[in-house]
């Protein structure tokens, strides 16, 4: 497979170092003797030929930047046969050679999509859900979990000073990766994920133990996948008041989770599997997805990515269990 002209987008939900993916995708590409092409908004980029061509300046002072400077976008067409083959007819009459896709699950599956129609493509991980089969850590973790941290601690200190408990809802819809490393992280007295049931009792409870401990607080964190949300939970607390004996508070992080500068260690992951990308194109390979394991950029077929479910480390809820 003999390349000349590459194109990149990031698709689904941002995340902080996309932006320093795209840079290190555009600039090793062009140090392999490539054109690159950046794809607006996504997948409906493809299908509407947003096509712009990236130089080194192009990707110039993005590296600190979060969000994508490409753009996302839903495209319900795309889903469908008929888009992807129209996707694949513009890619082609662009005379773009292969295509490399930033993002998560849903973003890969159009990847895998592409691919199987015998398009040349690679997949980058990348979403701060942690949830993508094929890496460690995907990029935007990272600061996404300091982000979350930093809520932690602000609301531990307006907990203490009024004795109250509060719920802190973080993003994982499907995966409590970032609410349980937040709540080891952020000395939680408890963590709510979608992998493990509960009931609004056993919450009260620990909350119970928590007082009778002497502590000032009780944090307790939840996935927005988990079983009951924050406003179920406060709800329910509100309702059975007088039985329980104390009310919750709740702090929806909701978006604030994907804004901000990425962290160093989100910007030298996003350069590393962008180069990956590429390096990938350069040795023939496509229909993969680039990744971190044990330390080591490493390709996975994108059919094992689709097929597989990412699991989380229970042994991580058992000693924060310990650790509260």
């Amino acid at each position: 497979m003999e390349i000349k002209k590459v194109g990149v987008l990031t698709s689904g939900g941002d995340a902080p170092g996309m932006n320093a993916a795209i840079r290190s995708v555009v600039r090793t590409g062009l140090h392999k003797g490539w054109e690159m092409v950046g794809v607006r908004n996504g997948y409906q980029g493809l299908l509407s030929e947003s096509f712009t061509t990236l130089g080194t300046r192009d990707v110039g002072g993005i590296l600190n930047r979060g969000g994508t400077i490409l753009g996302s976008a839903r495209c319900l067409e795309f889903k469908n046969l008929d888009g992807q083959r129209k996707a694949i007819r513009n890619l082609n009459r662009a005379g773009i050679d292969a295509l490399v896709v930033i993002g998560g699950n849903g973003s890969q599956t159009g990847s895998y999509k592409l691919s199987s129609l015998g398009y040349p493509v690679v997949g980058v991980a990348s979403t701060i859900d942690n949830d993508l089969y094929g890496s460690d850590i995907t990029i935007g973790v990272d600061t996404a979990l300091n982000i979350v941290l930093e809520a932690i601690d602000r609301l531990k200190i307006t907990a203490s000073s009024h004795q109250r408990a509060f719920l802190i809802e973080v993003m994982g819809r499907d995966c409590g990766y970032l609410a349980l490393m937040a709540a080891i992280a952020g000395g939680a007295e408890q963590v709510l994920i979608p992998e493990i049931d509960f009931e609004p009792e056993e919450v009260a409870a620990e909350i119970s133990e928590a007082y009778e401990k002497g502590k000032a607080h009780a944090i307790i964190v939840v996935a927005e996948g988990a079983k009951y949300n924050a406003e179920q939970l406060r709800d329910y607390f509100k309702k059975h008041r007088e039985r329980l004996g104390f009310s919750l508070r709740i702090s929806i992080l909701g978006h604030t989770q994907r804004g901000g500068s990425p962290t160093a260690y989100d910007r030298t992951l996003a350069s590393r599997l962008g180069a990956g990308a590429t390096d990938a194109l350069h040795r023939g390979e496509s229909g993969v997805l680039i990744g971190m394991i044990k330390g080591e950029i490493v390709s996975t077929p994108l059919d094992n990515v689709v097929s597989n479910k990412k699991p989380i480390d229970l042994g991580l809820f058992d000693l924060q269990k310990i650790l509260d």
